[in-house]
């Protein structure tokens, strides 16, 4: 009678707002001092190169203890110097709204940065190498530190 929603028959939309406010509660629980070390909806690929920054951060700084996705979306959104006049921030090519596709300079366009919607997104580490050198030294004129990157991918790993 059911065909293949068999199983579902018995979620109605209370016990959805239910565990929608459940899962709404353990993230906010989660998040509720910004540090994310591994982000909720992150896989083992971007755990692992969310890892390898971590090692980096460490490396650089002893007292690094651990990566804040508030830090993350503070540094995405905003305007920084030293970058070339037509890229003062992420957002000039990617958008505020990471779920939102961007555009290139040449008008080519950029997948969303967010997990959610592109989930293959910062799985490959030399990917994830390449883009940020190539990104920063656009937007800050130099290469990021592994805490920046760390930060970041933590907050668009959460998006």
């Amino acid at each position: 009678r059911y065909g293949p929603f068999l199983a579902f028959r018995h979620f109605n939309s209370r016990t959805m707002k239910g565990l929608a406010m459940k899962t709404h509660l353990v993230l906010a629980a989660l998040t509720l001092t910004g540090t994310l070390i591994v982000p909720a909806l992150a896989g083992p690929q971007q755990d692992a190169i969310i890892a390898h920054y971590a090692e980096l951060a460490k490396a650089a700084d002893p007292a690094f203890a651990g990566f804040s996705a508030t830090e993350g979306e503070a540094f995405y959104l905003a305007d920084h110097t030293g970058g070339g006049p037509d890229t003062p921030s992420c957002t000039s090519c990617h958008t505020k709204n990471p779920a939102a596709a961007g555009k290139t300079r040449a008008g080519k366009e950029i997948a969303p940065m967010a997990i959610s919607i592109t989930p293959d997104r910062f799985t490959d580490l030399a990917k994830v190498e390449k883009w940020a050198r190539r990104n920063c030294n656009s937007v800050l004129g130099r290469d990021c530190t592994a805490k920046e990157i760390g930060d970041v991918l933590s907050w668009l790993a959460s998006k």
